[in-house]
Formats: structure tokens, sequence, C-alpha cells
């Protein structure tokens, strides 16, 4: 998931926006004999709305501006990491001095220690960090570490969840995956996922299951918490959630420390840096043995958690509310910076809930919102996002944006 740029254009007006099927799009004609669906992830190829992507042209705060010159209000945060806005003064500032000194060293450099520093102290579980340039890199680093340690080779993952796109992650997996309804790990050699075993989220029985059919053997978990018992490793995959729930993460949000940690982009401001961690005696297994930071004390001003939290929950509110005032079945939640919604009349507790939902209704909303001026992940399976930069003026718009929406549909 690679990082929104470019410098903010500002002062454009929103146009009134044409039908979905008329709506402009400046994108290369060729662009899909370039590159498959003319994207580069399959999330952004807009199938499951039921359109064609829109060409992004600038970003800055809250909005973002397409090649037409159409202004959105942003809900995607370039899938997470913006959570202080897009294109910050001064992170534009300390990246062009940073950068007169060299983008890439290939050796040890001072602000390695600095970012080490503060990513040590804020994550409860990390003790030595590894940084690397994506969150699939990091937990691709993560599992072969808790192999490593364990000497054991089975992992259990949670079904609908994603982790990346290394192969022993592609089974029953999230994200693009499931937005398009693709097949299991297509291309993906079974000797590749045959140590890869899956249970249901919020399945706690589930996974004692497992457990006990595979005694011995489980090297870790992802998202669980009775692995102690079963001399396994806790692993957090917190490239969504690290920084975003907390300035700990989720790991400090629910007060549960595991072993292992991954983290996104959002630790370097949406570059294309990641890193992984945790416990001393297990990171001094990486060999050997054993650049901007503005993002990270942004998050520790005081109130900044407050106000994600206070923002998010009156924009989820505010569009469910809507939408059942319209008469449609809505289902939606948030903590802190991140929400989701469905259209559905029974809870969510797993991804196969979630698969019950109306994703025609929600192609129809996510269209009707876009030519307000909206923009969503263009999947009902993607979480939502919202940043620092979001005033509760671009709330108020959105759910106004909403409320019509519903009543258009």
């Amino acid at each position: 998931m690679a990082a929104a740029s470019g410098i903010g254009v500002v002062g454009l007006t929103v146009t009134a926006r044409p039908s979905p099927s008329k709506l402009p799009r400046s994108s290369p004609s060729h662009a899909c004999e370039l590159m498959p669906e003319g994207v580069n992830s399959p999330v952004r190829a807009f199938k499951s709305v039921g359109d064609q992507p829109i060409v992004m042209d600038s970003v800055k705060g809250s909005r973002m501006w397409d090649t037409d010159g159409n202004e959105y209000i942003d809900y995607v945060g370039s899938w997470g990491p913006a959570i202080g806005g897009y294109v910050d003064d001064d992170v534009l500032a300390a990246l062009a001095e940073t950068m007169k000194k060299g983008t890439s060293f290939g050796a040890p450099c001072l602000l390695e220690n600095v970012l080490a520093k503060m990513v040590i102290s804020a994550v409860p579980c990390r003790e030595m960090v590894r940084f690397v340039n994506s969150g699939t890199e990091a937990c691709m680093g993560v599992l072969r570490l808790a192999r490593a340690y364990t000497r054991r080779e089975k992992i259990i993952k949670f079904e609908g969840c994603y982790h990346g796109h290394a192969d022993p992650f592609l089974m029953k997996a999230g994200s693009g995956v499931a937005t398009l309804g693709l097949p299991d790990s297509p291309g993906v050699l079974r000797a590749a996922t045959i140590d890869t075993l899956t249970a249901p989220f919020n399945d706690v029985a589930a996974v004692e299951e497992l457990f006990k059919t595979h005694k011995g053997e489980i090297a870790g978990i992802i998202l669980d918490l009775i692995t102690k018992d079963n001399d396994a490793l806790l692993i957090f995959d917190e490239v969504m959630t690290g920084f975003r729930l907390s300035y700990g993460g989720a790991q400090e949000y629910f007060g549960i420390t595991p072993d292992l940690t991954t983290l996104g982009k959002i630790i370097g401001g949406g570059l294309p840096i990641s890193a992984y961690g945790g416990r001393r005696d297990i990171v001094e297994l990486v060999a050997p043995v054993g650049p901007i930071i503005h993002t990270l004390k942004w998050l520790q001003a005081l109130g900044s958690y407050e106000y994600l939290n206070k923002i998010t929950s009156e924009l989820v509110q505010g569009i469910v509310d809507a939408g059942k005032k319209a008469g449609h079945a809505m289902r939606g939640g948030y903590i802190r910076g991140m929400f989701g919604f469905f259209f559905m009349e029974r809870p969510v507790y797993n991804f196969s809930d979630t698969k019950k939902s109306d994703t025609e209704k929600f192609g129809r909303f996510y269209q009707g919102m876009l030519r307000e001026g909206m923009y969503f992940a263009p999947s009902q399976f993607e979480a939502g996002f919202t940043s620092l930069a979001h005033t509760p003026e671009d709330i108020k718009k959105t759910v106004a944006a909403a409320e019509k929406v519903f009543q258009q549909m």
C-alpha cells in the first residue's frame, strides 16, 4: 500500500459531479496495458463498487484533488499512515533537509537510532526493533523470527485477516482478496501454506482446538491471548493499528503485551518504512546479533487520541443514524481513528458475518458519496481512517452528504 504524495492544491472548490458512469477519468487510456486493471492494488480497481478508478493529483490536510480538479474529503488516509493529515509543512521541511544528506545510505545512520528509540519507548513489547520497507516485509520477518525462536513451523491466523501478500499468509485472507471475491491463494504453492492454520475471528474454542490438534507444533498466533499456556508466541500485527489506537498501539489500548509486533508506514508518516520487533531474547536471533519522526511527535500531543475518538464516533454514528432513518439496515463501529460500517441488520463478529452484508447497496452508497466529494475506500471490507487534520466541519459535511445519498438510494 504505497503512500499518497504530492504538494497540496489549495483553494479549489467542489464541482458538481455527474452520474458514476460519466465521472471524469484522466487516467491514460493505455494504463491497463501497463498495469493489471491500470492499478497497483486490487482494492484500487473500484470493481467492488461498480466503478472505475479515479486518478488523484494532490493531497493536503484532510483533502484530495483528482486530475480533473475535483475535491474530496478523504477517509482512506493512504490506508492508515496519514494520521496527521497529508503534506504537513513541518514534515515537508524536515524531509527536504534530510534528503539533502541522501535518500539511501546502505549503511547505519543517526536517524535510525532516533526513530528506534521513539518506537521502543512507545510500544510496550518493544525491547529491540528491526526496520524494513513495508508491512508485508515486517510480517514475513516476524513469522521467520517466531519459527526460529520456538523451533516450530505452524502458525495460526484468523479468517479474513490480511497480513500482507507473503505466501504463508494468503489463506482465507482479507483486503483485496475479500474485496474481489478471489479464490484462496491463487498462484501460491500448497507447500507454502501447509503450516498455516486458520480459525474464525472471535472464536476462542476454535483456537483451543487447533492447539490440541497440533500440540507442540505451533510457533505463534496473531491476535489471540491464549498462547502463553502453549509455549507459542503471541504476535500482534499492528501495521494498521500501531500508533492509531493509542501511542502504544492496540497492545497499550487493550492492556495486552505480545511477544512480537509489526508496525507499518505510520512510523514514517507514510514513507516506505516499517518495522518488527519485541522481546530482546527473541529479536536478537535476527542476523547480525544482531527518517521522519514528526508523526510520532504529533501523537504525543495532549488530546490527540481523544480528538480522533470524538470525530470518528460522530462520523460513524451520524452515517449509521442517517442510514437507519432512511430505512436502510446499518451496522457500524469505530475505535479511535479507525472505523467501518456495513449494510446489514445483524451484528458483525467475524469475517463470515461481513460477507452477509449488502455489498451492492454499499456500491451505490459509495458512488453517491463520491459524487458529493467524499472519498472512502472502494470496498465494503476495508477500514476507514480519520486524521488529526479532519475538522468538525468535515464530519458535518460528510454526514450531511450521507443523509442526502441515503434519501436518493
